[in-house]
């Protein structure tokens, strides 16, 4: 190991991973994953997908998770910067409804390990962001779900500037609540 640096959080399973980066005069280069690695830190999950998206200032997308075929996912920006946020759905956790968030960016090239049975979303800080996420399971369109963002009974704190204007899709304005799952 020692390619990673890899900080637990409050939350059992969530994992910020920061790689070493090697830079010169030409610029850097860093594993972005390394499977030997992520198992040594204790991440032994198998990537079946890998997927991009790219957004403009202001867009949230999420919170999103798959019911029957949950996926873990890594997550990283490979330009601009994003507030990244994982919600606990995991029945009988003693951290269920529980959030936790960081800021993802090409700058610090920080990439956030998130197990299956967790709501997933992100606000794009920057213009533009390159988003990546690597998934243990196939997406499944049929199978998603999703949690309002702004829910009270979880109380995500989104770092949305004064003046910023959320563009989201319609779906994800309608999603219910946390409390709405156990209907």
């Amino acid at each position: 190991m020692g390619k990673i640096t890899v900080e637990t959080c409050d939350i059992e399973g969530l994992k910020v991973i920061t790689p070493t980066v090697f830079g010169d005069e030409r610029g850097y280069f860093y594993e972005s994953y390394q499977y030997e690695d992520y198992k040594a830190a204790g991440i032994s999950a198998v990537f079946v997908q890998d997927n991009q998206s790219a957004s403009r200032k202001g867009v949230l997308r999420g919170l999103h998770f798959q019911k029957e075929f949950p996926q873990d996912k890594l997550v990283r920006v490979i330009q601009g910067e994003v507030f990244d946020v994982a919600v606990d759905l995991r029945a009988g956790s003693k951290t269920y409804g529980k959030w936790f968030g960081v800021t993802l960016s090409a700058e610090n090239k920080k990439q956030l390990f998130i197990p299956k049975n967790f709501a997933h979303g992100f606000l794009v800080l920057s213009d533009y962001a390159e988003f990546l996420y690597k998934v243990t399971e196939f997406y499944h369109p049929n199978d998603e779900g999703g949690i309002i963002y702004n829910d009270p009974a979880i109380g995500i704190k989104w770092p949305v500037p004064e003046g910023m204007e959320l563009i989201m899709a319609q779906r994800d304005k309608n999603w219910g609540g946390i409390d709405s799952l156990n209907k």
